[in-house]
């Protein structure tokens, strides 16, 4: 009789750790979609490869070999106030301010480049290994994308790995273009879904899942290519988005469906 109870407890013991693993909102984030609550002109020539607001200034930096570069424009008027053009074979990627430097990165050529965020010039090199695609600051360190589910914390003077997370659950999500927000969570571009990711960077956790569908008429969609950049407003629970060649910057909020 004492083995059955003992069999019966660690059944049950069992049971109720499997059913604590199943399920939860790990596997089953909360999903919003986009209000969007005013629109800006966009270049429809622009390859976006990542958006970063700093103050009234917007940064951008481009991509495509011989077509890339790096741009910042007054965020009141839409004035542009410098840009930077990427020399070929570099092929641009995401961007974003830490302290006195803007660094950019780029995708197959292992090359992150610091510039003066006023002027844009370039101020110096930093390698890395793999692909690079999004970039933000975070608490005074840069977190960096490379087209997996895993994210790369980076040392914003030296650009020298100190850190990773991968996602806990959504495993097969290629992280894009990022934006470090406010409350300390990272939104990612899911590539090359219309989906944006909340994560937790501390944990690798999905918070959330925005659905951006529909954001562009159908005939106009067709004629631009993935939904990527995304920037929050400082001081707002606005963002910008827009993507590659799209014609409009959306300014958005992210709602409970």
């Amino acid at each position: 009789m004492e083995r059955n109870r003992r069999s019966l407890a660690v059944v049950v013991l069992v049971s109720m750790l499997g059913f604590t693993g199943c399920g939860g909102s790990d596997d089953d984030p909360p999903r919003l979609h986009i209000e969007v609550v005013g629109t800006r002109p966009h270049d429809p020539r622009a390859f976006t490869e990542g958006l970063e607001v700093d103050g009234n200034v917007l940064y951008e930096g481009t991509g495509m070999p011989g077509a890339s570069d790096v741009r910042a424009t007054d965020l009141t008027t839409g004035n542009e106030l410098a840009r930077t053009a990427l020399p070929a074979p570099y092929f641009g990627e995401g961007v974003t301010k830490a302290g006195a430097t803007l660094w950019q990165l780029t995708w197959q050529n292992r090359v992150a480049i610091a510039r003066d965020p006023a002027t844009l010039a370039e101020r110096g090199k930093a390698s890395y290994d793999g692909e690079g695609w999004g970039l933000c600051t975070r608490a005074g360190n840069l977190v960096m994308s490379n087209g997996t589910d895993t994210l790369t914390f980076r040392d914003p003077v030296t650009f020298a790995t100190t850190g990773t997370v991968t996602l806990t659950s959504r495993n097969r999500a290629k992280l894009n273009e990022l934006d470090c927000a406010a409350d300390g969570s990272v939104y990612a571009n899911s590539y090359p879904t219309d989906e944006i990711l909340r994560i937790d960077p501390e944990t690798g956790r999905v918070l959330a899942i925005i659905d951006a569908r529909g954001l562009l008429p159908a005939t106009v969609r067709a004629g631009t290519d993935v939904l990527n950049g995304i920037a929050q407003l400082p001081g707002t629970d606005h963002f910008l988005v827009t993507g590659k060649y799209w014609p409009t910057i959306f300014e958005v909020r992210f709602v409970p469906d």
